[in-house]
């Protein structure tokens, strides 16, 4: 069954380079397929975008957005708004990029831009949101991600990275733990 993630962030955040390193990520393993691509409105930095990852066990053709997600994921909450829930599977999740908390077990939130200044020095958050959904998503691990970093990104990126996706990944656990 396929799994529909959709990214939302603004152009010069990285949420098209997310989805890609998702999707190699998941496509490491045998008879595990993916696709991702992006949708991008006025071509500018900070202008909306939406980038799109289709993870599935046989190949993937179907360039279609996705309007019924598995996961909706946020690099920027100016861009979240409840409304998204509609575009939801039943048992789907949003992982926002956000300091504020919600009551909506739908919605896990983690203080990506936080982790992004501390560890990376500047406001990039792709890497630490997918980080994040490693933490939630049973279907990846943190090394695929890890790896997938190591082979797209470029090396002067690689130790910065690979590190803070783990923070995601162990952050975001405690949320969903506790």
């Amino acid at each position: 069954m396929m799994i529909n993630i959709r990214w939302h962030g603004r152009g010069g955040q990285g949420a098209f380079t997310a989805a890609r390193l998702l999707g190699a990520a998941y496509s490491f393993h045998e008879n595990k397929y993916a696709l991702a691509f992006p949708s991008f409105g006025p071509e500018r930095r900070g202008a909306p975008i939406q980038a799109f990852t289709k993870l599935d066990e046989k190949p993937v053709a179907n360039r279609s957005e996705v309007d019924h997600a598995d996961y909706i994921i946020f690099l920027d909450d100016t861009l979240f708004s409840e409304k998204v829930l509609a575009d939801l599977k039943p048992e789907g999740k949003v992982l926002l990029n956000t300091k504020r908390s919600y009551d909506d077990p739908r919605i896990l939130t983690i203080d990506a831009d936080s982790i992004a200044l501390e560890f990376l020095k500047q406001p990039i958050t792709n890497t630490i949101m997918l980080g994040a959904f490693a933490g939630v998503f049973e279907g990846i691990t943190l090394a695929d991600i890890q790896e997938a970093i190591r082979l797209l990104m470029p090396v002067k990126l690689h130790a910065k990275n690979i590190g803070v996706v783990a923070v995601a990944s162990y952050r975001i656990g405690e949320e969903v733990v506790g």
